[in-house]
């Protein structure tokens, strides 16, 4: 028989919004405010933007994050209410996610390193459509992509950019990445692929100076970019508690009937 997990203490973090920060004030007299590096657990106030933020902030210190839609978009978050919430955490199921780490070579030979939860994703930077080839683990899969760009996205992160660009949904427990491009001109007909998660992704960017390209991985940018390194980082997991019967898994699998 499992015992459940205590959380009492914990540390809330809000967004700017109204509904957010009133959100903030009612549960702090309800159940107090500790500090993030003591809490037991992290609980997001706000939208999906806001979780993507705290699980950034708290990547590395394994503490679990619980997200109440206070915000605009809320795929990421549970159903708000201030009542029983301690309860509500102790009953919680767990997702466990890792991110992407993004190393990217600007023009200049500098090197860029960022994580991402959602996806690396690379975008022309001008009028013209960006010229790229891939590797994936060393083997050359394209030689020329030529379109607005292409990106790579977790499970977490597929049913954000990249459905919105036609990517594939991928179950949050599968061992897999989408490599999707974004508005293909050749090859026309190419709609992208799935990758086992442990694929070593290079993107290189060719016509650099005639085609700019700029990397973002989540809300970090690097402009001017020559070449892009994706890989899953498995030294990092994320811990994202969700409401029984509202977990990621649910909501990716309502997703893909269109609920």
């Amino acid at each position: 028989m499992n015992t459940p997990k205590r959380h009492d203490r914990i540390a809330f973090v809000a967004s700017a919004g109204e509904e957010a920060q009133a959100a903030l004030t009612q549960l702090t007299n309800l159940y107090g405010n500790c500090a993030p590096a003591e809490a037991d657990v992290v609980v997001a106030l706000g939208g999906d933007g806001l979780m993507l933020q705290t699980l950034h902030q708290h990547m590395r210190t394994g503490k679990p994050i619980y997200g109440m839609h206070r915000g605009t978009v809320g795929f990421l978050m549970n159903e708000f209410s201030t009542r029983d919430l301690r309860a509500r955490l102790a009953e919680a199921r767990e997702s466990v996610i890792h991110p992407l780490l993004m190393r990217a070579t600007d023009i200049q030979g500098a090197v860029h390193i960022h994580h991402a939860i959602n996806e690396v994703a690379l975008f022309r930077q001008t009028y013209q459509a960006a010229r790229l080839r891939i590797l994936i683990d060393n083997h050359e899969r394209m030689q020329e992509l030529i379109a607005d760009g292409v990106l790579v996205s977790t499970p977490a992160g597929s049913t954000a950019y990249n459905l919105s660009v036609q990517g594939p949904i991928l179950p949050i427990n599968a061992a897999l990445l989408a490599l999707t491009p974004i508005s293909a001109f050749r090859p026309r007909r190419w709609r992208g692929a799935l990758l086992p998660d442990s694929a070593y992704v290079v993107i290189e960017v060719l016509e650099g100076e005639k085609r700019p390209v700029a990397a973002v991985a989540d809300h970090d940018e690097a402009r001017d970019v020559r070449r892009v390194e994706v890989l899953s980082d498995k030294t990092i997991a994320m811990r994202m508690l969700f409401d029984p019967g509202h977990s990621l898994e649910e909501r990716i699998l309502r997703e893909q009937f269109g609920h």
